[in-house]
């Protein structure tokens, strides 16, 4: 089973309709016990980044998924990704989940409005198991302001959006995807059954 974290922060229903719809085994939840017990775990998230963790430590998560994020595959998908680096500073530095060393800062590209929303392509930086499958001409839907500044070790793909900007990470059994899965039809849908053929 895969739990799919409910801490109030927007677009789960998507993510389990998306799950649903594979056939694949996801229940939303906050219960620390079902997040332990499950075989993966999807960290969603549509929001700011101080509010998220604020959230995330009110429900009393947070340690639980730290734990629990490194002894199973474990995806941050949009914020969700965000709150997995070191810090975010999002209207006032953060701390975040620290799963990954980095911060998230807001993106700066020459000339282009922000936020970057709509289907920009993944370009492929190292091997990925959630990229297993798919090919060099992949698009993917995006909506976000701030982006992910990380160690290149750590990056699976990027995108190019006036600035490189990171799309896809990975270390350990810890996976960020700063886009959409669950909108980005087959090739989002491909990246998560990948993903539970991890379990």
């Amino acid at each position: 089973m895969i739990a799919i974290v409910d801490y109030g922060a927007g677009n789960i229903f998507s993510v389990k309709n998306a799950c649903d719809y594979l056939g694949l085994s996801a229940e939303l939840t906050k219960n620390a016990e079902d997040i332990r017990n499950a075989d993966g775990i999807i960290l969603p998230g549509v929001g700011a980044f101080p509010w998220a963790m604020n959230k995330l430590s009110e429900s009393g998560l947070v340690e639980v998924i730290k734990e629990e994020a490194v002894k199973k595959p474990f995806l941050g998908i949009c914020l969700g990704m965000q709150l997995i680096f070191s810090k975010g500073y999002e209207f006032e530095e953060t701390e975040g989940l620290g799963l990954i060393d980095g911060e998230v800062r807001l993106m700066t590209p020459d000339d282009l409005s922000i936020p970057h929303i709509g289907w920009n392509k993944l370009e492929k930086n190292r091997d990925c198991p959630l990229l297993k499958g798919l090919g060099d001409d992949e698009y993917v839907y995006f909506v976000h302001s701030y982006s992910a500044r990380c160690a290149d070790e750590d990056v699976s793909a990027y995108c190019g959006y006036g600035e490189r900007v990171t799309a896809l990470v990975n270390r350990g059994t810890v996976y960020g995807a700063q886009f959409h899965p669950e909108k980005s039809g087959k090739t989002g849908l491909k990246i998560l059954s990948n993903f539970a053929d991890l379990m």
